[in-house]
């Protein structure tokens, strides 16, 4: 097993394969084995996304969205509870969701998250999970 090297967006190569201070968008990491001259070169999407929120009518993180990510066009933001049933569907423009369900408050716990796009044509998802706080 060899020492890699890993560099991000033709950056300077490191030793440490954890990068700080990512902006929002696609990037590109390079793994190096400099001894077996091994290259290898993905793209990468970092969204950054509010890990909760808190529906209580007070005026802050009342609501759940994610703003428009540079480069990326979403399609659609789906979002469903820890069954895998489909809660809400809606779009970066609009007003994010409000915790509800059929006009119902929802409890609070995990919720799961997918969002569609497209890059250089290729039809993407992005998966991850957020708290709704109450």
């Amino acid at each position: 097993m060899g020492n890699y090297e890993y560099q991000l967006d033709n950056g300077p190569f490191q030793e440490s394969n954890v990068f700080d201070n990512v902006t929002m968008g696609t990037h590109f990491i390079t793994v190096r084995d400099p001894q077996a001259c091994d290259v290898l070169t993905k793209s990468v999407l970092i969204v950054d996304y509010p890990k909760y929120f808190t529906p209580n009518g007070d005026g802050i993180k009342d609501t759940w969205n994610i703003s428009s990510i540079r480069g990326i066009s979403i399609s659609k933001i789906y979002i469903f509870d820890r069954f895998g049933k489909l809660l809400k569907e809606m779009s970066t423009s609009g007003s994010g969701w409000d915790g509800t369900y059929n006009g119902q408050l929802l409890p609070a716990a995990d919720y799961w998250f997918t969002i569609n796009y497209q890059e250089a044509g290729i039809n993407k998802e992005f998966r991850a999970h957020f708290s709704l706080k109450r």
